[in-house]
């Protein structure tokens, strides 16, 4: 049985090439960040993909996205929404935002995207209203706050995503000194005591390594 990254890689391409249509607008955004000089940290093409089913099973019609880069996710979560629908996203980087404009711009999706730029935790507290699903990719430093967050912005029945939480298997070694792995430790401490929200995680391997996200909805 083979169990190898490169194993992991070339079955996510093998699904990609099965399940998803050639899409020449997703292929320049992931050439545009590269060009850009951002990280390649963007979501897979399965992991987006699935990140718009999920909005598209609840029926999202007000995302909220924490940590926006190049806007991979972003457009994947947008091209989920109906006529009517909206997302908002936050990224840190004025430089990000700036590709990530110009993405979305090119992706046609302007008029239901709106980008905020600045630290989350300082946008954050200016958002009005409340969103029906919540995607958090953002430095994991944060994640408690960024959950005290969502918590505030949701409604009963809200689906909040937080991705990147297995951390290669890191997140296990409580005397880990990588803060990511201590974001994500805390982060799950909070979850573990947090009555409003029922989560789980759901562990993944593919292009993107060994990771996983944390799924939840908002119960009151």
């Amino acid at each position: 049985m083979m169990t190898s990254a490169t194993t992991w890689t070339e079955v996510d391409h093998y699904y990609t090439s099965k399940l998803q249509s050639s899409d020449s607008i997703m292929d320049s955004v992931l050439k545009a960040n590269s060009e850009a000089g951002l990280p390649a940290i963007d979501v897979s093409p399965n992991q987006g993909k699935f990140l718009s089913l999920l909005a598209q099973m609840k029926g999202a019609k007000r995302i909220l996205e924490i940590g926006t880069l190049g806007g991979y996710s972003t457009i994947w979560l947008a091209r989920a929404l109906p006529a009517d629908g909206r997302i908002v996203t936050l990224e840190y980087s004025e430089e990000h935002a700036k590709v990530a404009g110009e993405n979305i711009r090119n992706a046609g999706l302007t008029e239901k995207v709106e980008i905020k730029i600045g630290a989350a935790l300082d946008t954050l507290p200016t958002l009005e209203g409340e969103f029906d699903f919540i995607f958090i990719d953002a430095d994991k430093q944060n994640n408690v706050h960024y959950l005290e967050w969502a918590l505030r912005l949701s409604v009963p029945g809200t689906v909040i995503i937080t991705d990147n939480v297995v951390r290669s298997g890191r997140v296990i070694d409580e005397n880990s000194e990588d803060e990511s792995v201590q974001g994500v430790r805390q982060f799950v401490e909070m979850l573990s005591k947090e009555t409003r929200i029922e989560s789980t995680v759901v562990q993944t391997v593919g292009s993107k390594g060994y990771d996983g996200f944390v799924m939840g909805i908002v119960k009151e």
